[in-house]
């Protein structure tokens, strides 16, 4: 099943990289205050459900842009959870820093993921018990003994009413850490908390193929991911923090007042 997940990916990648070299021909539309769609995430998206339901017709599948198959249900025992370009703003910018995530749900735990940045050409994949990689090398978190240690990413949605919390939110943090970095891919953020490149990283209003893949890259890379408040049930809410043990606990003490 990983292994499809990859094919999938990199089926997606291609298209996406197509379409970077002539972004004026991109076709958008906007779903909601500076939350956009082209056809090229379709097209992604396409690629990637057309490959998984090849090889698993009866699986259920539920996409950003195409939504639940009729097949979704309570009941469902597998569940492929699809973001075609987790990053799409940046996408259109040329900004390079989006990526194709890709998660499996079987009877409601997530077994596999698959987040693939087709800029850098890394490939971060995780089983459930298996570990986290990247490009085939094991991955783990850093894991600094003190928050003023640590870099941390952050991320905002498009919804500027939540804007002026997230500031807040950013102060408090930015205060304590070395640094805050948000790079507009919340998916990409959760795996390079999981390959070390950061040390933690916060947003609130995500969705569940924003989280999914990377979470379980986090987890299985030796962190922890969790709300505010640093309780379960991150997919639900959409408010994460992800972080090594330590960083973690200093992140909830100084966010769980916005959980």
């Amino acid at each position: 099943m990983l292994n499809t997940a990859i094919k999938a990916a990199r089926r997606a990648a291609h298209a996406i990289q197509r379409a970077s070299f002539d972004l004026d021909r991109i076709t958008v539309s906007e779903k909601g205050h500076n939350d956009f769609v082209t056809d090229v995430d379709q097209a992604s998206e396409q690629a990637i459900v057309e490959t998984l339901l090849k090889a698993y017709p009866d699986h259920a599948i539920l996409a950003e842009e195409s939504g639940a198959s009729s097949n979704l249900n309570d009941e469902s025992e597998y569940v492929w959870i699809i973001d075609p370009i987790d990053g799409t703003t940046n996408f259109l910018h040329g900004y390079p820093n989006y990526c194709i995530s890709i998660a499996l749900r079987q009877r409601g735990v997530t077994t596999q993921a698959v987040i693939y940045d087709p800029v850098r050409n890394d490939l971060f994949t995780a089983t459930k018990g298996a570990g986290a990689y990247l490009n085939e090398k094991r991955i783990r978190v850093r894991n600094p003994d003190r928050i003023n240690k640590a870099l941390i990413g952050a991320g905002h949605g498009p919804d500027p009413r939540a804007l002026a919390e997230y500031l807040r939110m950013y102060e408090v943090v930015a205060a304590r850490c070395q640094g805050v970095r948000s790079s507009g891919s919340a998916a990409l953020e959760l795996a390079n908390v999981a390959a070390g490149r950061v040390d933690g990283f916060f947003e609130k209003g995500l969705k569940t193929w924003d989280i999914a893949a990377g979470a379980l890259l986090v987890t299985e890379a030796g962190g922890i991911v969790g709300q505010f408040d640093g309780e379960a049930g991150y997919l639900d809410s959409g408010n994460v923090v992800a972080a090594g043990p330590k960083v973690f606990a200093g992140m909830v003490n100084l966010l769980q007042p916005f959980a």
